[in-house]
């Protein structure tokens, strides 16, 4: 593990997934018929943080719907990707705009359709509760739950050992 926390001196750019990891995976209507999702306020002030030290996010997710989007705006995301049911084309897309490296960014997922990024990654994360087919391939398992901390755990690992951290600054 000490090895892969050292890949974090590379990291710009954090992508994530919405549901399962910024989210609990759960969803409510609301009284318009609705649906909705909880995020975390930890999990936005980790990202916030990250963005704030100069470091580029991006949020790739499968799923459309206007709460996502609103958090992606109010957050200051720079990057998102909706309604991609195979990730890769929306990763490949998001090198050419960003101009970064997949050994440039780590990932959080949590299901199959995040395993090629986790892959491809410097630094691959899941959460305690995603699919045994991404716990395999992934190379650091957050203690906390998705949405209720998870994103906020690899935010501070990268904030400590990322590139722009007072110790990973050249």
């Amino acid at each position: 593990m000490a090895s892969k926390l050292s890949s974090l001196q590379n990291i710009k750019m954090l992508v994530l997934d919405v549901d399962g990891v910024l989210t609990d995976c759960r969803l409510w209507m609301d009284s318009n018929g609705e649906w909705k999702r909880f995020f975390s306020i930890r999990d936005g002030v980790g990202i916030k943080r990250l963005i704030e030290s100069g470091y580029k996010l991006a949020v790739i997710t499968g799923s459309k719907a206007e709460d996502i989007r609103q958090r992606v705006k109010n957050l200051g995301i720079q990057y998102f990707y909706e309604g991609a049911g195979d990730k890769v084309p929306s990763f490949i897309d998001l090198q050419k705009q960003s101009g970064l490296k997949p050994e440039e960014m780590a990932c959080v997922g949590d299901d199959i359709f995040d395993i090629p990024l986790i892959q491809a990654v410097a630094f691959g994360a899941t959460v305690p509760e995603a699919v045994e087919e991404v716990i395999e391939e992934a190379d650091y398992v957050t203690k906390r739950p998705g949405g209720n901390g998870a994103v906020r755990e690899v935010c501070d690992l990268i904030y400590k050992h990322g590139a722009f951290s007072s110790s990973g600054r050249s």
